[in-house]
């Protein structure tokens, strides 16, 4: 057990998140405590202990000159995770890929950096300096962050928005899932009713949005072809009526479990301006999708990949996971190689977070499966660039165990740009259904509570769906408080 304790709860979340890093097998319990002279404490197994002082941090600091006193304590945060960061990689003899970078957005930093006109060596050597982040991670932040740029300067950001919209039911609900998604079974007589509620919250956000126009489109769930024919008709009939369309670089439908396609469903698809899908194996380890309740078989993957390409889907997304219960590298490479044969024109690699694939018989091997699960994404990456995919987003998990990060890699014209702006944050998303949140940028930024100004607001819709189809009235009356206020 780890026990941490800091005077302020400023310092909370990045004490927690760096220990985690490198003690990712390890209970931890922290507290706040302001009378305590120390920053903070940390209690290590086997009874070392870090402890800072304040006046060690502001000596470090001596010299420098602070424009306001929020910027000076955000400096102090940043010493108090250095000198933590150097003193367990003295108690462990390593360091993390990512240094003391423990934020969902490692790209936002070379990002800001980039569009200030800091040439990209120079961020490397910051990233490396300031925040012990290795040198290949370095790079391949700043190398995302310039693709994720480029792509970004196609969008409208000043009358343009993106558009979601949220199908929360899946064939069955695999075992490391932590979305809102139910089994389709379970709803099913219920399933029209959601979609009226769902018609009823699109076409009142296609008011709202008069006079703007998305820039892309993205139907993601749960699993949206769990929806028969008829149904998938009725959604997408909605949103070309509700919204101009015309502008739209990219419409995207997660069609995800091959257990839930049809040829039938992808002709309904492909009548609509449906310009990407994903057909997602996550393995193609037969005793792995087996053993976390996906109820598909790897054949069924290939046959619904094949059935796409034929039916003229030229920008196919697949996922897949790396660190899934029983796998081993080898098994990564061989999915990595029936992968290679399918030739997909983007993948989509993530990292299981540890802590809940203990809860489905990771429990023998949690000594090893931090460095497992490392190179597990190391030859993803290397099976990425031999299909000639590069990246252009990359995201790491909250509150996770692992210092890992889940990374998107496509051909050159088949990035997701929504995948990008769910993470950058750069235009209003307004998105409908049980459990999507709506992100609205504001052209007048507001005073929030505590003094703080912000310029993006968030609204989030109920995530039951009975409480989604009895409550859509005041969904749709929360949004239009925001929309283009």
């Amino acid at each position: 057990m780890i026990r941490i304790a800091s005077k302020k709860n400023k310092y909370t979340y990045n004490v927690y998140h760096v220990v985690k890093a490198f003690f990712p097998n390890e209970e931890i319990i922290q507290k706040v405590d302001e009378k305590q002279e120390p920053l903070v404490t940390v209690e290590l197994p086997g009874g070392s202990c870090f402890s800072l002082a304040s006046g060690t941090v502001e000596e470090k600091l001596e010299g420098r000159m602070f424009a306001t006193e929020e910027e000076h304590q955000q400096a102090v945060k940043r010493q108090v995770t250095r000198f933590l960061y150097r003193y367990l990689e003295q108690q462990t003899g390593r360091g993390l890929a990512w240094g003391t970078l423990t934020g969902v957005r490692p790209t936002k930093l070379p990002m800001e950096k980039l569009e200030e006109g800091v040439p990209e060596d120079e961020i490397i050597r910051s990233m490396e300096k300031e925040y012990f982040v290795s040198h290949e991670k370095a790079l391949l932040a700043c190398e995302v962050a310039e693709r994720e740029k480029a792509l970004l300067s196609r969008l409208d950001c000043e009358s343009g928005f993106s558009l979601y919209a949220g199908i929360p039911f899946c064939p069955s609900v695999c075992s490391y899932c932590s979305f809102s998604s139910s089994p389709i079974e379970k709803w099913r007589d219920r399933v029209d009713d959601y979609l009226d509620a769902l018609e009823k919250e699109l076409r009142a956000l296609g008011k709202m949005a008069q006079g703007k126009r998305p820039d892309t489109v993205y139907i993601g769930g749960g699993t949206p072809t769990t929806l028969e024919p008829d149904q998938l008709e009725r959604l997408l009939r909605v949103i070309e009526e509700s919204f101009d369309l015309g502008h739209v670089l990219e419409f995207t439908v997660e069609a995800g479990r091959p257990d839930s396609i049809t040829a039938e469903k992808l002709r309904v698809l492909k009548n609509h301006p449906v310009t990407r899908i994903s057909v997602n194996p996550q393995t193609m380890q037969q005793k792995t999708l087996d053993l976390v309740g996906r109820k598909h078989t790897v054949k069924q993957t290939i046959e619904v990949f094949y059935m796409a390409r034929e039916l003229g889907f030229d920008n196919i997304n697949m996922d897949l996971i790396a660190g899934l219960p029983g796998e081993t590298e080898a098994d990564m490479r061989d999915t990595l190689a029936q992968i290679e044969k399918l030739s997909p024109d983007s993948l989509t690699v993530h990292a299981l977070a540890i802590k809940r694939a203990a809860r489905f018989g990771q429990e023998g091997r949690t000594a090893n499966l931090h460095e497992e699960i490392s190179r597990m994404v190391d030859i993803a990456y290397e099976g990425a660039r031999r299909m000639g995919l590069t990246p252009y987003y990359l995201y790491r998990q909250k509150n996770i165990a692992g210092n890992f990060e889940n990374v998107g890699y496509a051909e050159l014209d088949k990035a997701g740009i929504y995948n990008i702006l769910i993470m950058e944050e750069k235009q209003s998303i307004l998105a409908a259904g049980a459990g999507a949140s709506t992100k609205i940028l504001l052209e007048h930024p507001i005073v929030k509570e505590g003094g703080k100004e912000a310029n993006l607001i968030r609204v989030e819709n109920v995530k039951s769906v009975n409480d989604y189809i009895s409550r859509i009235d005041e969904m749709i009356e929360r949004k239009g408080e925001w929309i283009w206020r």
